[in-house]
């Protein structure tokens, strides 16, 4: 198979996240000396390139409907391009693919004034979040968390008929490459008569996969299964990060709460539903005895349900970073294998008349698998802290330590098919405050 080939060297490299069948949206400013030094921009990541579509003149690029969504990129959220029809977004996004493979020397040259070096660059999020909402939806991980907490009975009844998630915080979502601060909360040791106050020491990731709601629903009218995929604009990498010793304290009988408020970590590139189509797959098969779905979330075509992501989970301690050590990855797991899809979370959110609206956040839950390393957290991954993680500092971890870094990487990988990524999703944890 062809793949597209632009004038800019870095996309074509077969490792790059960013190739032209990628085009990702995101929000950034000029860095000077680290600090932003302008208004925040709307870009598309083009190989290690930003292409800035909100530039004085880009505008004169494009035409007709894609020239539409130009003119709505000199907002400085996504928001406007994420409730814009399909079709007009699909002619933005074959001008671009245009504009970046084109062989005319003034063509070039005009995109080339607006592009920026990544390096350059400093990312906002990409949208305004109204509201968050996480699910759990990895039969692979709510068995292994059922087991340490219920060995006799991991799995409760309602998980395989209901789209388990709880509303989460969109006001302490932060983008990729921010720190964040140990939590404090109530803990409850195994031998104690009285919970303590102070902070968490069992502090944990999750790595998810999350989705931005495109055209909102009216409140009352549900949003169909067959509709719902509609209503994606597209996806990024999500760090659900948990603090477990607090969580299990606080989360009978209403679920998390400090355990979860304190900081959820997104990627600053969306990845387009329209990028990722090559990479649909069909629904997992469910279990022999399993239930099927309840008619409200069985969609007539299950072709093209699911998505064959990859995501993977690095951790670079601060010892390791004085070492000189590379970040180390502690995990790989598919998302395709998780028990409800993108469009049934969506649809049952929906379902009993909740209004969803453009920029909402819907993460999928920790994304895991069948083998060990394909555990997408540290309760995991540890065991509740009974397998200890082994770093190639010699180090060992239960849980994250204050210096840690993790780091998320996703992306898609079919055979004749164009690569293509995610980017990032960092947070280092500093010490919790006074």
């Amino acid at each position: 198979m062809t793949f597209l080939q632009s004038w800019i060297p870095s996309a074509n490299d077969p490792a790059s996240d960013f190739p032209p069948e990628n085009l990702p949206f995101g929000v950034f400013s000029m860095s000077v000396g680290g600090y932003s030094a302008s208004s925040q921009q709307i870009g598309v990541a083009i190989g290690d390139q930003v292409l800035n579509v909100s530039r004085q003149g880009t505008v004169e690029l494009f035409e007709g409907k894609a020239r539409e969504i130009a003119v709505r990129c000199k907002d400085t959220t996504l928001n406007g391009l994420m409730s814009a029809p399909s079709d007009m977004l699909s002619d933005f996004r074959k001008r671009v693919q245009e504009l970046v493979c084109s062989t005319d020397s003034a063509t070039i040259d005009k995109v080339s004034a607006a592009l920026v070096p990544m390096e350059k660059t400093i990312m906002s999020l990409p949208a305004t979040i109204g509201d968050y909402t996480d699910f759990y939806a990895s039969i692979e991980h709510a068995t292994n968390v059922g087991s340490m907490f219920r060995p006799d009975n991991p799995l409760l009844p309602n998980y395989k008929h209901v789209p388990i998630g709880y509303h989460g915080r969109s006001s302490s979502i932060v983008v990729s490459g921010s720190v964040l601060r140990r939590p404090r909360g109530q803990t409850m040791a195994t031998d104690a008569s009285a919970p303590v106050f102070g902070p968490s020491r069992s502090l944990d990731y999750e790595a998810e996969i999350g989705f931005f709601v495109a055209r909102g629903n009216d409140r009352g009218k549900p949003i169909p299964i067959d509709e719902a995929e509609n209503h994606i604009f597209g996806f990024c990498l999500l760090n659900d990060w948990s603090a477990r010793d607090i969580q299990a304290w606080e989360y009978q009988p209403l679920g998390p709460f400090l355990a979860k408020n304190f900081t959820t970590t997104i990627s600053p590139w969306v990845v387009t539903r329209e990028a990722l189509a090559p990479f649909r797959a069909p629904r997992p098969v469910r279990a022999h005895g399993d239930p099927e779905a309840l008619p409200y979330l069985q969609a007539k075509d299950s072709r093209s349900e699911a998505l064959d992501l990859q995501v993977e989970v690095l951790i670079l301690s601060q010892k390791m970073r004085d070492q000189g050590i590379e970040p180390h990855r502690v995990s790989r797991a598919g998302f395709r294998s998780m028990y409800w899809t993108p469009a049934q979370m969506l649809t049952h959110h929906a379902s009993g008349g909740c209004n969803m609206r453009t920029g909402d956040l819907i993460g999928s839950g920790t994304v895991s698998g069948t083998t060990k390393d394909s555990r997408g957290s540290m309760l995991e991954l540890t065991w509740r802290g009974a397998e200890p993680l082994a770093l190639p500092s010699g180090e060992t971890r239960k849980f994250l330590e204050d210096g840690d870094e993790v780091i998320m990487r996703g992306y898609c990988e079919r055979e004749g098919v164009r690569r293509i990524g995610f980017g990032e999703c960092r947070g280092t944890i500093l010490p919790a405050g006074s």
